[in-house]
């Protein structure tokens, strides 16, 4: 028996308000990173930036959880604010100079891709992020913290772990994205059978 309207959560709750306001924060985040690449205080206000949006993320899906305030507009949402967010840092990045452009471009192909057919996705089954999904957010949003800081001003021991949680960060991001095609294939084939019996 599936529950009513009435039953499901309102999408005006906290966990959702969380994830308006990280969507906010993309432009600003992204003025104080281009705007002040190269002063210290900024960079690191940049980063304390980044970190309180990232944060909004882990914050508004356990409450979500933890409430029964999960809603159709927060699995698509949160995911598109996840992108805006991290997409603004790795672009902002590379203008920079300090990423390079084929591992952005490679990284939004897939984020941006993988978000779009989630919605497509949507008249067969709402896909909510996956544990694999989560660490790639997870990992990404650390390696973006390292570089926020600012890599010429870091010692040499930062800079060999931002790198190293970068490329660790980037291959989570593919083979989580192959992940969420394959199980889009086998939901679309699942609901196809079903609807042919």
């Amino acid at each position: 028996m599936t529950g009513t309207a009435s039953d499901r959560p309102s999408n005006l709750n906290i966990p959702n308000a969380l994830t308006v306001l990280r969507i906010v924060l993309v432009p600003v985040f992204g003025w104080m990173l281009l705007a002040h690449a190269h002063e210290g205080g900024w960079r690191t206000a940049t980063t304390l930036v980044f970190v309180a949006a990232i944060l909004t993320d882990f914050v508004d899906g356990r409450i979500a959880r933890k409430y029964n305030l999960v809603t159709n507009f927060g699995k698509i949402w949160d995911s598109v604010a996840d992108k805006a967010l991290t997409g603004m840092a790795f672009i902002g990045l590379s203008i920079l100079g300090e990423l390079p452009w084929w591992m952005t471009v490679l990284i939004l192909l897939r984020e941006w891709g993988i978000t779009i057919m989630r919605v497509f996705m949507l008249k067969y089954e709402v896909m909510a992020a996956n544990k694999g999904g989560k660490l790639k957010t997870a990992t990404q949003a650390l390696a973006i913290i390292l570089f926020c800081l600012g890599l010429w001003r870091t010692p040499l021991l930062v800079d060999v772990l931002a790198w190293t949680v970068m490329i660790v960060a980037f291959l989570l991001t593919v083979v989580t994205g192959a992940v969420y095609v394959v199980d889009a294939v086998r939901i679309r084939r699942q609901a196809r059978g079903s609807g042919a019996s």
